[in-house]
């Protein structure tokens, strides 16, 4: 049994390969010349392309929106260019878990025909090819969630006459939106590590630096959006899923409020852990096209068929609240636990410096405890000892992968008892409450009669990892614990000149001294290095327009320079 799983994902990678056209599968000496390459995004990996595929898949979304809405682009063409590229990218980046090209192509030739008959489009996304975390279920396609043992299953059950019929509503929405889906893109095992490993498809790295990690969870979404295979994705975050990839591999990304979008039908990790549960998040090429996913989806009304949607429009009237007026954000570069690395400190310091020359002003931000946070955090991942992890390993007797041997140890434990579990609800609470009570505080120190409109702060205390270097998740956790909104942007790249090892730093404590030994300029030199802007609950539209501020500001910093 034990080398079962090995031969049921031999069997699904081929499977995967095989659903590339023949005419699209790379060169042995391409696939060569990539493996000593630190870099196979931007010019290599664009050189295979047509002048034309270029084009197209060099597009955000709302530009390829606005592209096919005025006859520019056919959605054939639009997505047989990105499904070209994601194969590429696949090939050179093993970070796709399924592919259903020729399914994309004919709902892009039926959404063409409609267009040419009746000179409108079917949504706001007509033609635009969206890939999925390989959480949502596609109807004929499959869902492994990163599992042999859910390989020809249904969520690793057999025989439910549930395989490959059920669809995500999130993705129903989508597909009524004149969406296209065309793959779903690699994860870790359980969810649960900010780096893509798991047992079916191995590692995927990062493409703009191939000794690092592209992320997780979300981090094959991180990978193929670095390497041009797609422009918007879907994805989720209960520890900063979509933030770390997008941190990671240089793309945006919204963590929103649970609630906000539809989890109807999404696969997950102990989907009964519904205290602090995983959010719906959304991963583009830029900020706008995050918008773009954000208000087409809310338009469909999905609180009408999700009882756990809040009833809850895109409010334009948030968004504007933030434009043309002085901001003050606050800055938080320490949780005094893990000191982020140099490349992490200077784009704070960027971003910071980037706002105050707009006008905007930057305090302090001193809240309770982000330790505590971890704490309770973590007591919520691990409450129910493991079993959920362990029951889908022990379907094909699979191995636990390395990065979590520390959380899970070498087989289930007992859950958490129900009376404990009830404390650490009302800790949480009590934390959110005194976190919320401290935001509030701040309009005192801002001098706008406001309290603090954004927090700058890191993802993680690194540039995109080394794989199995990631020690420290607190800057991300913080985030779900509150069920705050936050963006990810990205703002420079680790620098080996500017961003020095320094050897007079003194270690905070041991998972510190861990977290800088490992801090290497050579290897990390080109490293995507971000951060987060974090809100409060539902500030989706807020932050939105708090990211293009920002953005703003840090490119008209550039452009003087």
């Amino acid at each position: 049994m034990s080398s079962n799983w090995k031969a049921v994902a031999a069997r699904k990678r081929a499977e995967t390969l095989r659903k590339i056209p023949q005419a699209w599968v790379l060169a042995r000496d391409v696939l060569q010349e990539a493996r000593l390459r630190r870099d196979i995004t931007g010019t290599f990996i664009s050189s295979l392309l047509s002048w034309e595929e270029r084009l197209i898949t060099d597009l955000d979304s709302v530009s390829l929106a606005l592209q096919i809405s005025h006859g520019v682009y056919t959605a054939l063409q639009v997505t047989s260019a990105f499904c070209k590229r994601a194969a590429f990218a696949h090939q050179l980046n093993n970070c796709l878990h399924e592919i259903f090209f020729e399914d994309a192509r004919q709902r892009a030739v039926e959404l063409d025909e409609y267009f040419e008959t009746t000179g409108n489009t079917i949504g706001p996304l007509h033609g635009v090819p969206i890939s999925l975390k390989d959480q949502f279920h596609v109807k004929n396609v499959e869902t492994t969630m990163g599992y042999a043992g859910w390989v020809d299953t249904f969520e690793g059950q057999k025989d439910t006459s549930q395989e490959f019929k059920i669809e995500s509503q999130l993705v129903t929405e989508l597909r009524s939106l004149g969406a296209i889906l065309y793959c779903k893109t690699s994860l870790p095992q359980a969810l649960l590590v900010g780096e893509t490993v798991n047992n079916l498809i191995g590692t995927t790295m990062n493409p703009v630096n191939q000794k690092l990690s592209c992320g997780g969870s979300s981090g094959g979404e991180g990978a193929l959006q670095a390497l041009g295979g797609s422009s918007l994705g879907v994805g989720t975050d209960i520890g900063g899923s979509v933030r770390i990839p997008a941190a990671f591999c240089g793309t945006y990304s919204i963590k929103p409020s649970f609630g906000r979008f539809s989890y109807r039908r999404v696969a997950n990790s102990s989907p009964g852990q519904t205290i602090m549960p995983s959010a719906i998040g959304f991963m583009a090429t830029s900020v706008l096209s995050l918008k773009l996913i954000m208000t087409s989806l809310l338009s469909t009304k999905p609180w009408l068929r999700d009882p756990d949607v809040v009833d809850m429009p895109w409010r334009n009237i948030a968004e504007l609240e933030v434009r043309n007026t002085s901001l003050c954000f606050a800055v938080f570069t320490n949780d005094e636990k893990v000191t982020p690395h140099p490349p992490v400190i200077r784009a704070i310091k960027m971003v910071v410096d980037a706002v105050k020359k707009a006008g905007h002003k930057v305090i302090q931000w001193e809240p309770p405890s982000h330790f505590e946070a971890c704490d309770i955090h973590q007591s919520f991942i691990r409450a129910d000892g493991g079993a959920d992890l362990w029951k889908q390993l022990g379907l094909l007797h699979e191995p636990l992968i390395h990065q979590l041997a520390e959380l899970f140890g070498t087989g289930p434990v007992e859950p958490t008892p129900l009376l404990e579990y009830q404390a650490n609800s009302l800790k949480r609470k009590d934390y959110s409450a005194r976190y919320m009570e401290y935001w509030n505080s701040t309009a005192e120190k801002t001098g706008t009669g406001r309290a603090v409109d954004a927090v700058i702060l890191p993802v993680a205390p690194h540039a995109a990892v080394i794989s199995g270097k990631f020690y420290h998740y607190g800057y991300s956790e913080i985030v779900n614990l509150l069920d705050y909104t936050s963006v990810a942007i990205p703002v420079t790249r680790a620098d080996k000149t500017l961003d020095p090892f320094d050897s007079n730093y003194k270690y905070m404590n041991s998972v510190d001294h861990q977290n800088w030994a490992d801090y290497d300029p050579e290897i990390y030199d080109g490293a995507p290095a971000g951060v987060q802007l974090m809100g409060r609950r539902f500030d989706e539209e807020r932050m939105i327009s708090v990211a293009g501020i920002v953005i703003d500001a840090l490119s008209y910093t550039h452009l003087e320079h």
